[in-house]
């Protein structure tokens, strides 16, 4: 079975770094999804693509998968510049702004 290891990005929704610190060790699917044709609900009997074991760094997630004989594919992270200003979110609602305030 084939693992992927990789470092989180953030969402849209985020301007933080929260959990993007960790790395993931996340399997891949070993069986296709079936339809119910009741409900029309996704469905699969394959569990470990429901498994996602977070490590501290990749190194650890690399001696995880070596030591339990699963191969795994390592994805680097893109670098990207930190979003952070210099007041925060605060000064969205600043009473001293310089310039007027729109959407």
């Amino acid at each position: 079975m084939r693992a992927r290891i990789y470092q989180p990005a953030r969402n849209a929704m985020q301007s933080g770094t929260g959990k993007t610190k960790n790395w993931v060790l996340e399997y891949g699917q070993s069986s296709a999804r079936k339809v119910d044709p009741l409900m029309g609900w996704t469905g699969s009997d394959d569990t470990q693509a429901q498994v996602r074991l977070r490590f501290d760094t990749k190194e650890e997630a690399v001696a995880y998968a070596a030591a339990k004989g699963i191969e795994a594919d390592v994805t680097e992270p893109q670098a990207r510049k930190p979003n952070i200003r210099a007041r925060g979110y605060g000064e969205n609602f600043a009473t001293d702004r310089k310039g007027a305030w729109t959407h």
